[in-house]
């Protein structure tokens, strides 16, 4: 397999306006083929949805997903352009299916922008830390934690994730597909996750009566 550089991804992002991982998983498709990478990303609809995001989403649905046991919830929201497509069942059941998928991998934000800037700083401080420890040359180390974060974003980023923690799907891939076959820009905005007992600090919990 030829060696995906980031100088080449670039190079598709400009000339489709996709993101960098849908175009990094292109190339990797195509072996660094940069036209078959292109062709295989139209094929995809992604490229002529990724033209589609600057284009206004004022409409849209809240996707819920309620566990058997009533002990977690999560509410999603998602944006369209028209009422039309918001009333449509397969946008629905994409949102229903995201409020599922954020319960099971419980993301921290929709893209890395959104995560606390904390937890970023403190991971990367963690990450540092298992660097230095490892015996690599110093020279070595910077890269070694950018690794790291990167996987760790891919993790933690709602966009990033694999669709349902399975196959090679993304969320983001799952989002440009709705996009491409509704033929509106679909924008996931927001989401809240909650479960019994998650994130409860004693400050926050209100007194007994």
């Amino acid at each position: 397999m030829a060696e995906i550089s980031a100088k080449l991804v670039k190079e598709l992002r400009d000339a489709t306006d996709c993101g960098m991982m849908d175009c990094k998983k292109a190339l990797a498709e195509c072996d660094g083929d940069l036209k078959k990478a292109a062709e295989y990303l139209q094929i995809k609809g992604l490229a002529k949805a990724a033209k589609r995001g600057a284009r206004k989403t004022s409409e849209g649905f809240i996707g819920v997903y309620r566990h058997h046991d009533g002990k977690g919830a999560v509410m999603v929201e998602v944006n369209c352009e028209t009422d039309f497509v918001a009333r449509t069942d397969n946008f629905r059941d994409f949102c229903k299916e995201l409020a599922l998928h954020i319960y099971g991998l419980n993301p921290l934000g929709v893209t890395r922008d959104q995560i606390d800037p904390a937890i970023v700083e403190e991971q990367r401080k963690i990450f540092t830390s298992k660097a230095a420890e490892s015996g690599k040359p110093e020279a070595m180390l910077g890269k070694i934690v950018d690794g790291m974060m990167n996987k760790w974003f891919a993790e933690s980023c709602l966009l990033d994730q694999i669709w349902m923690g399975e196959g090679k799907e993304t969320v983001e891939m799952k989002r440009a597909s709705i996009s491409a076959s509704t033929g509106e820009n679909i924008r996931i905005r927001r989401f809240m996750r909650l479960v019994v007992g998650e994130g409860v600090t004693e400050e926050a919990e209100q007194p007994a009566e």
